[in-house]
């Protein structure tokens, strides 16, 4: 596996990272700030630097490559695999009428199952019900295929997302990118570091990832109530006071983050599906904790690794980086720490991860996660 990593400052050029290579045939991952990605000619820059790669774009909510976080760039890691391959297809939410789960059956059914080993997305963060994506996608999928990546962010504005696959970005787009090859070894997991709090609720009414009621009452007037002053500052508040969410018959946590409110109906949008039945709590962290769960969550990816990872994508949620604010970096100095330092990083701050919980089949959206996709050839 080559790598070459290549980062743009706004208002400066193009730096190369590392040593420039010779790549043949490279994947080529391009995230950062979305009104940089909204340049008329950014797919025709990151084209002139690597003619030969495909190129996935995406916005993020901060943009990861080394041990560095940043928030005005654009990162690029070109990846040439040398005993593996990849093929990349991409769906729009638009055809399909705001459709998550049949886009998401259509894009994996466009995969040659057979040694398929794993699909890395890059969704549109701001259209779709990340539960319901990975519903559809995991019909088209044999149990030996994993799946991971997360839900492009717009840092805390909340007004948009945007992605692609060999174009400009745009809204609207989901890249699945299929990872083949016998010789691949990938592992995944995910942590958070956040601490329940308050009483459980009930959810009492739901649909899909809208939230009406809690215990019969109005969900967004009692959350409002928790968050006293802070609700003024609602939706982005709600990012540093998360949801756990268990299913009725499951002891598996899950988190939800609020994306957005609805003051006309008295609800709450969140990243993926809060079905009824289901009990929530609210939750709460510390910087300690957070890089505490960036540690476990690269503990859990590495535990029955047998190669050295090459390549490390991560994927944080925004809502970690607002708690940390200038110690954000720390999170991902302590996965470097854990993982080793000979993978090159890359990565982005989110709107959701999908990821298996740690040794288990079957992805899931998270919110407020650390989540890691360790690659070797």
């Amino acid at each position: 596996m080559k790598i070459v990593q290549v980062i743009k400052h706004k208002g400066k050029e193009w730096d190369f990272k590392s040593d420039k290579k010779d790549l043949k045939n490279p994947l080529v991952l391009v995230f950062g700030n979305r009104y940089l990605l909204e340049s008329d000619t950014i797919y025709k820059e990151v084209k002139e630097i690597f003619p030969d790669g495909n190129i996935v774009f995406g916005s993020t909510s901060g943009e990861i490559i080394g041990e560095n976080v940043f928030d005005d760039s654009i990162t690029v890691t070109a990846i040439s695999f040398e005993k593996s391959s990849y093929v990349i297809h991409s769906e729009n939410i638009k055809k399909f009428d705001s459709d998550t789960e049949l886009l998401g059956e259509k894009l994996s059914s466009t995969f040659d199952r057979e040694g398929l080993k794993h699909l890395f997305i890059v969704s549109e963060g701001s259209l779709i019900n990340g539960s319901a994506l990975i519903k559809g996608l995991e019909k088209n999928i044999t149990n030996n295929t994993n799946i991971s990546g997360g839900l492009c962010g717009d840092g805390a504005r909340f007004e948009k997302t945007v992605s692609s696959f060999n174009e400009n970005p745009k809204i609207g787009e989901i890249i699945a990118i299929g990872l083949y090859g016998d010789s691949l070894e990938i592992t995944c997991a995910n942590y958070g570091g956040w601490t329940a709090f308050g009483p459980e609720r009930v959810i009492t009414k739901s649909v899909n990832n809208v939230l009406y009621e809690l215990d019969s009452q109005p969900a967004l007037d009692l959350y409002k109530k928790y968050l006293g002053d802070k609700a003024n500052e609602l939706p982005q508040a709600a990012l540093l006071y998360p949801l756990s969410l268990r299913v009725k018959d499951s002891s598996e946590i899950v988190v939800r983050t609020i994306l957005n409110i609805d003051e006309n109906t008295n609800t709450m949008i969140l990243a993926g599906d809060v079905p009824e039945g289901a009990t929530v709590q609210l939750m709460m962290s510390t910087v300690d904790d957070i890089v505490d769960g960036a540690s476990k969550a690269a503990e859990y990816a590495m535990r029955s690794r047998i190669k050295k990872p090459e390549l490390a994508l991560l994927v944080s949620c925004i809502g970690r980086k607002l708690v940390m604010n200038q110690r954000t970096e720390e999170e991902i100095e302590e996965v470097i720490e854990t993982i080793g330092h000979q993978a090159v990083v890359t990565g982005f701050y989110s709107y959701g991860e999908l990821s298996p919980f740690s040794n288990q089949i079957g992805c899931k959206l998270h919110n407020q996660t650390m989540t890691l996709t360790l690659i070797s050839e």
